[in-house]
């Protein structure tokens, strides 16, 4: 077995921090040939000079001997002032080691003192010719000076000691997933709970709603077609005429559903993925590889969908609204993908990608991506299917009313966004660490199950405001009804902020550009997937309630 050591950027710190260029590594080191996902994911794996054969005690053996310049010494001071660390593998075991202490002489942290380790004791435990457990402890006895910038000889060395134990081996990665992915059970459990007994609320009001007033207007249109044939309508029955008149910009509209809805088939696959356990903890860059794979197959979906949708809205200009469909993620994520790769090849950082990488993800687009949204065009193109609408739609729109301000666009958007993300805010927390501090999620169930409270709560927070803008007699509900779901990936986006200022201890513009252009992506496709699950519903919902009344 070969102790691998990941000199990547750990934990998203290391190569996102100012440039500590060339630190001092062993002679001879080999680099490990990594898999796409990894090279995505910034690890840089080498092959480790620390020989641990099975069951083969070592006491103070040494490594090497390195001749550390000044420059050497300085950069070691920050790295250890800035809580570096390494990580390396065994048998796909993680260790994750400090480069090395500070010695404070006093509480306010003026008087500090910088020390490199320079002695690591591997303790390893097995049962029979399996290895069950690793870890590295320091040894404050062997350190280094890094006090003063002058050359030093430094002789570093290891321990390693073999100890049997009765663990399974099939369970040996339970002790390193509770151990570093801070994540509380209870916590979790307690926020589905009150994220379930919120959506059944919710659940009930409407329900309550539906057969006290629905029900009664439905009640009084039948009465007033029977007796009162000349009364004037009022309400949401008063505009039936204009209720199913097609939205302004179609192509747009048709596009943005289409985006949606590859984004939501992505995110489902995603989790199917993890749920059977495609994503082991260990497996490095396996959800990068999947997320790249699955986005550029599921393009097709985008242009499928959004040409069915267009055509059904008897859009003619086909072409301009697959091509529209196509850059309406891809653009936005491809502009921010290259902007922070030159930012980071100016910092001389891991995160920049090799040439070959961005050539294969380049090839991928234009060979897969490309080819799959132009068939799903033709195919949603020549599609038969026609919009369904139990009214017809008169030739003059109505004037709609004069309506009060927190009847707005932008107060409806605020009031639908706040609820779904209540039922989300906690698990928001834990992806956030786990993305930007490079914590193990594995709790796929849990997530899937938030993330099905999550399109209920879209669902039924927008469905809910739909009826009122019907009821204020305002017929354009259309893309009113997509902002609104797609509301809850602005609260994300705004939570991203505090997370950065409170919780993720970034610093500079490398770390900053890195996390907010990356999050103003996600967040814009979390807009893009709710919005449409929120006007689907809606749609649904305009549907069932125009289609229960007798339409002229």
């Amino acid at each position: 077995m070969q102790l691998i050591i990941a000199t990547k950027l750990e934990i998203l710190f290391l190569s996102m921090s100012a440039r500590l260029d060339h630190l001092p590594i062993p002679d001879n080191v080999k680099e490990k040939k990594a898999t796409l996902g990894e090279v995505l994911n910034g690890d840089r794996l080498v092959s480790a000079p620390y020989k641990l054969e099975f069951l083969v005690e070592k006491y103070c053996e040494v490594v090497c001997r390195k001749n550390l310049t000044r420059e050497d010494v300085s950069q070691f001071r920050t790295a250890t002032k800035r809580d570096y660390y390494f990580q390396m593998y065994y048998d796909d075991l993680p260790i994750w080691v400090f480069i090395g202490t500070i010695d404070r002489l006093d509480t306010a942290g003026s008087n500090e003192r910088f020390f490199l380790y320079k002695h690591l004791k591997f303790n390893i435990f097995f049962n029979k010719d399996r290895v069950i457990e690793v870890n590295a402890q320091t040894d404050n006895r062997h350190v280094v000076d890094l006090n003063e910038d002058k050359e030093l000889l430094v002789e570093f060395v290891y321990t390693v000691k073999w100890k049997e134990t009765g663990g399974a081996f099939d369970e040996r990665m339970k002790k390193y997933l509770m151990a570093f992915l801070p994540i509380n059970l209870d916590i979790h459990w307690f926020s589905i709970m009150n994220s379930c007994i919120t959506v059944l609320i919710l659940t009930g009001c409407l329900v309550t709603f539906y057969m006290r007033v629905l029900k009664k207007d439905f009640m009084e249109h039948t009465y007033d077609e029977v007796f009162v044939d000349d009364q004037e309508e009022k309400g949401w029955k008063y505009i039936l005429g204009d209720v199913f008149r097609y939205p302004n910009h179609k192509s747009l509209f048709a596009a943005v559903l289409g985006s949606g809805t590859q984004l939501f088939t992505l995110t489902i696959l995603i989790l199917i993925l993890g749920l059977v356990g495609v994503f082991y903890p260990y497996n490095r860059g396996n959800l990068q590889m999947a997320l790249v794979f699955i986005y550029a197959i599921t393009l097709g979906i985008a242009g499928y969908s959004s040409t069915t949708f267009y055509h059904q809205l008897e859009g003619t200009n086909w072409v301009r609204n697959l091509l529209i469909a196509g850059c309406l993620f891809s653009g936005p994520l491809l502009f921010t993908f290259y902007l922070l790769q030159t930012v980071a090849i100016s910092y001389k950082a891991n995160a920049a990608l090799p040439f070959g990488t961005v050539l294969v993800l380049f090839l991928l687009l234009t060979f897969v991506a490309f080819p799959l949204l132009v068939l799903g065009g033709i195919v949603g193109k020549n599609s038969q299917t026609e919009f369904q609408v139990p009214c017809h739609t008169t030739k003059c729109p109505r004037d709609i009313p004069p309506l009060r301000w927190y009847r707005g666009v932008l107060p409806q958007m605020a009031l639908a966004g706040f609820l779904p993300f209540s039922v989300v805010y906690i698990d928001t927390y834990y992806i956030l660490i786990t993305v930007w501090g490079h914590r193990i999620y594995t709790i796929y169930s849990i997530l899937f199950v938030v993330f099905i409270i999550l399109l209920i709560a879209t669902a039924l927070v927008t469905v809910a405001l739909t009826y009122f803008q019907l009821a204020a007699e305002d017929h354009q509900w259309w893309w009113r009804s997509f902002l609104c779901g797609g509301s809850t990936g602005l609260y994300v986006f705004g939570y991203c902020f505090y997370y950065y200022y409170a919780e993720a201890g970034m610093y500079g513009f490398l770390q900053t550009s890195f996390f907010f252009g990356y999050m103003a992506c996600i967040c814009y496709g979390i807009f893009l997937m709710l919005g449409t699950v929120g006007f689907l519903a809606s749609l649904f919902f305009v549907r069932h309630i125009y289609g229960s009344i007798k339409c002229d």
